[in-house]
């Protein structure tokens, strides 16, 4: 059975699409089936992947709002191992429709214990938002993998997540657990670098990946060619960080099953 990673942060432009695109594809590359789930109504993830947005027929505000099943939302990409349930900005007033809907808090949940046996992971990419679209993909994972920037704001951001994930854990998923914190857009020059990563590493210890992604222009350039970083230009720092990403995460995901056996 594949585990369910939701990427999140409620604050916005600490790289959540990007380190879903890229760890994605990472794992695609070992070998390893993914499906990526983009439940973000801006749907940059779709985009990164080079799905034609006019061209798509489901999403996946069609699935949990019932108008078709999650796997007739599926779509192939040209990238090894992975496959995307696109999103466009009609997931945007999903939260409002859903809130006379029975049960309309793991809505994504029901739909992807349908497809969860099918893959080794699947990857929620969330809004940067704490409305009913993020409770649900909070309600349908196993863990949460949090991207944060080095900067202290996004220190309240991570205590303002932490009580919603507790929030979830008590209602809907008591199963949920965070299996990481990545600093992403990292300057190693910077004073405050230092002193951010220090603060977080102080109050969440071992959650915190060694691996950081550096601030990069290729993994910027990379969407507007609809590839992840790897195909467009995997020689780059950008490149190389997701793929030290993908081993730490495979690690952690051996070390976390090898725990939860004994």
């Amino acid at each position: 059975m594949g585990r369910i990673v939701a990427i999140s942060n409620q604050k916005g432009g600490v790289g959540k699409s990007t380190t879903c695109v890229n760890l994605a594809a990472a794992l695609g590359k070992k070998g390893k089936k993914i499906l990526v789930v983009d439940f973000d109504p801006q749907g940059n993830t779709t985009t990164s992947f080079g799905i034609k947005k006019r061209s798509i027929r489901n999403t996946v505000y069609e699935a949990i709002i019932g108008n078709c099943r999650i796997i007739e939302a599926i779509n192939a990409t040209d990238f090894r191992g992975v496959c995307v349930v696109p999103a466009t900005q009609t997931l945007a007033g999903a939260a409002v429709e859903l809130m006379e809907t029975e049960k309309r808090s793991l809505r994504l949940k029901m739909q992807l214990l349908s497809v969860k046996d099918d893959y080794d992971y699947i990857f929620i990419d969330c809004p940067p938002t704490l409305d009913l679209i993020t409770i649900n993909a909070l309600a349908a994972c196993d863990c949460v993998l949090i991207p944060i920037q080095c900067e202290f704001l996004s220190l309240e951001g991570l205590v303002e997540l932490g009580e919603a994930i507790k929030r979830v854990k008590k209602s809907y998923n008591p199963k949920i657990e965070v299996c990481g914190i990545l600093f992403t857009m990292y300057v190693k020059r910077y004073n405050l670098t230092a002193q951010v990563v220090d603060e977080v590493k102080k109050h969440f210890g071992d959650l915190v990946y060694e691996t950081v992604i550096p601030r990069n222009v290729a993994l910027s350039e990379a969407p507007s060619f609809g590839e992840p970083i790897m195909y467009y230009n995997p020689k780059c720092k950008g490149a190389k960080a997701y793929e030290e990403l993908a081993n730490e995460f495979l690690k952690r995901e051996k070390k976390a099953l090898k725990a939860k056996s004994k």
